[in-house]
């Protein structure tokens, strides 16, 4: 079956006339130079374990959820759904739970049933399986982005003469025609291999015999995921080191449509992100991207429209 060529150069019309928002940003420069959200977009998102994966791409998740009003269907079987919902009310509102008034844990709660569901990750799901529950809540409530995390947790049914490898390439090729067709971006977090967790930095270096930045190959699997994918992202944290175990570093390594504004940033200059105290949101470049308005909606800083989140 061939395309509908006229339904494409429609599409390149509107593109080339403004009247389609391609890629979204949040108004941070530091970040929207090297990532941008797209629907339609496969973004693998890597690192190793403990440092705060789940942690800090729910945090992104948030921005863009009260910047643009996106909606999120979270597959997490590594995390409690209670502790994810917990951390996205305390990024909304930059408190520790059980420092919030009733009125805005209230107003947490109802924000992130507005924006996020949450797959019940109490029975194993095959990439199959999970695309059809997908497709089934995609019908039912219009979401903009999937999360998969970690891919690895998905159950594998391997067909006889087929084998792992190949296996993973359908699974991320099933993944990323899934986005295609329903025009939703599908995030997906990546663990490392046992191999990358034994490359270390030098003697000399600042962050001597501790792990080093991991790569494309790191990844279980390996090329695979960097080949098949639209944007891939390493998050890296120094967590044994005291002068920098808050900062989470962002490595954007593939950006597959540059022409939307956005590119890869050095390795030598990674996207810095600190943690703010109690463990409830992050800095960058000094600021924090989230205003908490006492007693109003939540703005993303440069957002012109002080309720732009409400229905």
């Amino acid at each position: 079956m061939l395309i509908n060529y006229s339904e494409h150069i429609n599409r390149l019309n509107d593109f080339r006339k403004g009247k389609v928002k391609e890629s979204l940003t949040l108004g941070i420069k530091e970040l929207d130079t090297h990532f941008r959200f797209v629907h339609s977009n496969l973004v693998m998102w890597l690192g190793f374990p403990n440092i705060g994966k789940t942690h800090f791409v729910i945090y992104i998740m948030m921005l863009y959820a009260i910047k643009h009003n996106l909606r999120f269907l979270i597959f997490s079987s590594e995390n409690d759904p209670v502790s994810l919902i917990r951390k996205m009310i305390e990024f909304y509102f930059g408190l520790p739970i059980n420092r919030l008034e009733e009125s805005d844990y209230q107003k947490g709660v109802e924000f992130v049933d507005k924006h996020f569901k949450f797959v019940d990750c109490s029975k194993q799901y095959t990439y199959t399986s999970l695309l059809a529950l997908a497709t089934n809540i995609k019908n039912a409530w219009d979401y903009d982005c999937l999360m998969v995390d970690p891919i690895n947790s998905l159950k594998k049914e391997i067909k006889v003469g087929s084998n792992s490898f190949e296996y993973g390439y359908e699974q991320l090729t099933e993944l990323r025609i899934f986005s295609k067709k329903y025009n939703v971006a599908t995030w997906v977090c990546l663990h490392t291999n046992t191999e990358a967790l034994r490359k270390v930095h030098p003697k000399g270096h600042d962050f001597e015999g501790q792990p080093a930045v991991p790569n494309y190959a790191s990844a279980e699997n390996g090329q695979m995921n960097a080949s098949r994918s639209c944007d891939f992202v390493t998050l890296h944290r120094y967590i044994y080191d005291k002068r920098d175990w808050m900062y989470t570093r962002m490595y954007v390594s593939k950006v597959k449509n540059q022409e939307l504004g956005y590119r890869p940033n050095s390795m030598n200059e990674p996207i810095m992100w600190k943690s703010i105290i109690n463990n409830v949101g992050f800095e960058i470049a000094g600021h924090n991207p989230v205003a908490y308005p006492t007693k109003k909606q939540l703005t993303i800083e440069n957002n012109t429209t002080e309720n732009s989140r409400e229905a």
